[in-house]
């Protein structure tokens, strides 16, 4: 997969491309990445990317220009456009699925107040990691290319990703290694039994009473197999 980044500020990049997971998918040949400047492409004496909004109001706006031609550097018929914006759809696991399986993907970091309308019409997609605002699209973009990028063939155990959290609908169950007592709290026994289909019911079942109750509306979502409702039934039992 071939990731492009179109930003003001290329140099946050840096040590996210190369650190951990991320750093590896690249040594291996799994990712390659681009970082285009923005400002490069403008054509103004000053370098100016940003001009107050027509009608008025507070800050100032990415122009189109600079933006939309360093788009056109990188763009080919393969590519998938990203603009990173507090207005975009909300980012979900199963966007990072869909997003995993193409074969380019541009970021385009707005900044500012925001981006012209006419950059956004240009990009096949807007994109939020969440409801908050960011001063720019940067931390969006290293969020989705992390989380898509652990995805591809060859960069984590597939095993791995198969049981984490959002998968299936649920958030993950507790984890716990060595040692098996620290401080008094002692890990749950049933983990320490080798009974593996004691130990599946038991993460089944954890995964269930932490998406309740961490994340309602995940499990109002989730349609609740008969072995579901009966290990949730048990543990309520218990209580």
């Amino acid at each position: 997969m071939r990731i492009s980044v179109l930003t003001l500020f290329p140099e946050l990049f840096d040590r996210f491309f190369t650190t951990s997971i991320v750093g590896r998918a690249a040594e291996r040949g799994i990712i390659t990445t681009d970082l285009v400047q923005i400002r490069d492409y403008a054509k103004d004496i000053h370098r100016h990317v940003d001009d107050t909004p027509f009608g008025g109001g507070a800050g100032m706006v990415m122009k189109c220009q600079p933006a939309l031609d360093a788009l056109a550097s990188v763009r080919t018929e393969d590519s998938h456009v990203i603009l990173l914006s507090a207005s975009g759809t909300p980012y979900t696991q199963k966007k990072a699925h869909e997003l995993a399986a193409k074969n380019h993907l541009v970021f385009l970091c707005g900044h500012y107040e925001g981006v012209d309308e006419r950059i956004a019409e240009r990009c096949d997609e807007q994109i939020s990691i969440g409801d908050y605002v960011l001063t720019g699209g940067e931390l969006g973009a290293m969020v989705i290319a992390d989380s898509v990028i652990r995805l591809l063939p060859g960069v984590i155990r597939e095993d791995s990703i198969c049981e984490e959290s959002y998968e299936n609908g649920l958030l993950e169950y507790p984890q716990y290694t060595q040692p098996a007592e620290y401080d008094g709290e002692s890990v749950p026994q049933v983990l320490l039994s080798g009974h593996h289909e004691n130990i599946r019911k038991w993460r089944l079942t954890q995964s269930l009473l932490r998406t309740r109750e961490v994340r309602p509306d995940l499990f109002a979502a989730h349609k609740l197999t008969e072995e579901e409702e009966k290990l949730l039934e048990a543990a309520d039992n218990e209580k």
